[in-house]
C-alpha cells in the first residue's frame, strides 16, 4: 500500500486497527512512534546496484490504555511527516514487535489494516546459480516410443 492510499482510507474510518496475517490484532492501545523515509542502497548477489525507498511506520504496544490512535490523528502525523521530511508517495513498510521486530507490507481489507508477512528472495536468480524450478509432471503423462521401450519378454533388459 502506498502512502496516498492510506491517506484516502483514513478519513472514512472510525478507528485505526492493525491485524497480523494470522488474525491476531495489534492491541488497540498501540502508538505510531515513527513515520519516516527509509532508503536502502545495496548490491544484489549478481552485482547489480539497487535502491529501495519506503515510507516506514513503527507501531509500539504501549502500556497507555487511556489513549487510542484515531484516524484523524494518524493522518495529521502523516501530513506532518510529509511536510517536515519531504516524504514521497512510496510503499509503506510497517515495523512491529512481536517476538522480535518484524517488517511487514501493508494492505487494507475494507475494515482493518493487515500486516502482511514479507519474504526474502534472490533478486538475481539468473546470476547466482540457482537452477530454475523444474516442471513437475506425473509419470502417467510420459509417453514412450513403443518401438524403443522395453516390454516384458521383449529381450531388451
Amino acid at each position: 500500500m502506498k502512502l496516498s492510499e492510506i491517506k484516502s482510507i483514513l478519513p472514512e474510518l472510525e478507528n485505526v486497527e492493525f491485524q497480523l496475517e494470522n488474525g491476531t490484532f495489534v492491541p488497540e492501545h498501540f502508538h505510531v512512534t515513527e513515520i519516516g523515509m527509509v532508503t536502502k542502497n545495496f548490491i544484489d548477489c549478481g552485482g547489480v546496484m539497487r535502491k529501495e525507498e519506503k515510507v516506514n511506520f513503527q507501531l509500539w504496544n504501549a502500556d497507555d490504555y487511556e489513549h487510542r490512535l484515531k484516524p484523524g490523528k494518524l493522518l495529521h502525523i502523516i501530513h506532518l511527516s510529509e511536510e517536515k521530511l519531504g516524504i514521497g508517495d512510496f510503499e509503506i513498510e510497517v515495523e512491529y514487535q512481536d517476538t522480535t521486530i518484524g517488517k511487514y507490507d501493508l494492505e487494507f481489507n475494507g475494515k482493518n489494516f493487515i500486516l502482511k508477512n514479507k519474504l526474502t528472495a534472490c533478486l538475481a536468480t539468473d546470476a547466482c546459480g540457482i537452477p530454475p524450478q523444474k516442471q513437475k509432471i506425473s509419470l502417467n503423462e510420459l509417453t514412450g516410443n513403443q518401438n524403443t521401450s522395453c516390454t516384458p519378454g521383449g529381450g531388451c533388459c
